[in-house]
C-alpha cells in the first residue's frame, strides 16, 4: 500500500478528477473520470461516483492500493 498526503497551498479545495490525474494515479483526466464512473475510487470510506468531488482538509482518497490525505 502506498500513503502520502496531498497539501492543499493557496486553495480550498482540490477536484478529485484532477487530484488523481496530478498525482499520476492516472494516464488522463478521461481516466480518471472513467476509472470514478466505474465506482473505483473510495473517499471517506464511501464510494465515490462525483468526477469533480471537492476535496479539502481531512478527507481521505483510495484508489487501489494507493490511499491519499488531504492537509
Amino acid at each position: 500500500m502506498k500513503d502520502t498526503e496531498f497539501k492543499l497551498i493557496e486553495q480550498e479545495f482540490i477536484e478529485l478528477n484532477k487530484l488523481m490525474k496530478l498525482l499520476n494515479l492516472v494516464d488522463t483526466g478521461g481516466e480518471a473520470k472513467i476509472r470514478i464512473e466505474q465506482g473505483e475510487v473510495i473517499v471517506n470510506n464511501a464510494v465515490e461516483y462525483q468526477k469533480r468531488k471537492k476535496l479539502r482538509p481531512g478527507d481521505c482518497v483510495m484508489f487501489f492500493d494507493y490511499t491519499i490525505l488531504i492537509k
